[in-house]
């Protein structure tokens, strides 16, 4: 019972650095990053492969924070000429396209038979104790990303990327390099998306195409919402309370319930999304908004 809490805090918390990393996209920028899930790919990916080739593991997963966070330069750039509702457009693509890489190109990624034997972090600690270890780095992992966010949405940067949220134009009018602005926000957001799928390639030891689906990008766009967009606290907070949903329903059948893996799936959506339309209706502004939008 324990090992399952605890693989459940590590999910959690490796869905909190997501949930962040979006948060400084979305709720401080007002970037419709719909391809989220491609840094998180590109992060497992990288460190995964690298640690097989030898690298230690710490500088694997600073190489996925690097890899990740320039893959999603490009996007930034094309915010000179790309409205939100289009650059969301070019974001599922993005997302596609790493996906397909992914699956096809075998002779890096080794296709849909994924990426087996990662090496674990802790790896010369029993099995317990080393779930226990992974759980402490990413509470150390999260602490430092929050506090270094709530200080820079803080900092005039932070200022400035919520100016470009409220009113673009008037950012511009204020001689702010738009463009410039929007860019480190994707790209530090795609660095932080990277970390959490370095942890996630070495907690699970093996990765593969098929974990990478658009579905992880809308989880967090939920937690991110109904905890408060903008908010880090909010977001941590959604966060948890997603994934204490996702697991507790997939005990439903316990109720008597006798549904397939199938049925229980779409069961599991249709409550998470009846939950995101009550939470739009009674607390549109999320659990536990930035104070600049409490009513």
């Amino acid at each position: 019972m324990i090992s399952y809490l605890v693989a459940i805090a590590i999910i959690g918390l490796i869905y909190v650095l997501l949930g962040l990393a979006l948060n400084l996209q979305w709720g401080q920028t007002g970037l419709i990053n719909f391809g989220h899930v491609a840094s998180f790919a590109i992060g497992a990916y990288t460190s995964g492969l690298l640690s097989l080739a030898g690298w230690p593991i710490p500088l694997c997963m600073a190489a996925a924070m690097v890899l990740a966070g320039a893959a999603a330069w490009p996007l930034g750039r094309l915010t000179v000429t790309l409205k939100e509702d289009y650059l969301a457009i070019i974001a599922i693509g993005f997302s596609e396209v790493v996906r397909s890489v992914l699956e096809n190109e075998m002779w890096l990624t080794r296709g849909p038979s994924g990426v087996p034997g990662i090496p674990s972090l802790f790896s010369s600690l029993p099995a317990a104790e080393r779930g226990v270890a992974i759980m402490v780095a990413l509470l150390i992992a999260v602490a430092i990303v929050f506090l270094l966010l709530e200080r820079l949405t803080r900092a005039p940067f932070g200022r400035a990327l919520r100016a470009i949220r409220d009113n673009e134009m008037a950012a511009a009018a204020l001689a702010k390099n738009i463009v410039s602005f929007k860019t480190r926000s994707l790209v530090l957001g795609a660095a932080i998306a990277g970390l959490a799928g370095a942890f996630y390639a070495h907690y699970l030891t093996f990765i593969s195409p098929e974990q990478f689906t658009p579905e992880v990008t809308f989880n967090v766009w939920i937690a991110v919402i109904i905890g408060g967009s903008g908010s880090n606290l909010g977001t941590i907070l959604g966060t948890f309370l997603l994934i204490l949903f996702l697991e507790g329903t997939r005990f439903l059948n316990d109720l008597g319930l006798s549904l397939d893996g199938s049925q229980l799936g779409a069961l599991r959506f249709m409550l998470i999304g009846a939950a995101l339309v009550l939470c739009m209706l009674f607390r549109p502004a999320g659990l536990l908004p930035p104070s600049s939008r409490r009513g």
